[in-house]
């Protein structure tokens, strides 16, 4: 595993403190490497909705639709 060092003002260091003593974290590093894995989760998830979003803008415009018409047809479809 690596090492790495970070500054951070007194306030944040408070904070991460009080979060390893509330015993949600066995220590700083986890407190950080969760937050670490949240973010790339979140990053995943934006990701994923911006590609949903591309193919969307890209299939092209979209098609007339009557609900009633597409409820008709389903409960044919499906009650038959």
């Amino acid at each position: 595993m690596a090492t790495m060092n970070i500054s951070i003002p007194d306030l944040m260091q408070d904070w991460v403190q009080a979060q390893v003593e509330t015993g949600a974290y066995a220590t700083t590093s986890d407190y950080v490497r969760d937050l670490i894995r949240q973010d790339q989760e979140h990053s995943d998830h934006i990701q994923r909705l911006q590609q949903a979003i591309t193919e969307g803008l890209e299939s092209g415009h979209a098609q007339d639709f009557n609900l009633k018409d597409f409820l008709r047809d389903m409960k044919a479809k499906h009650l038959d």
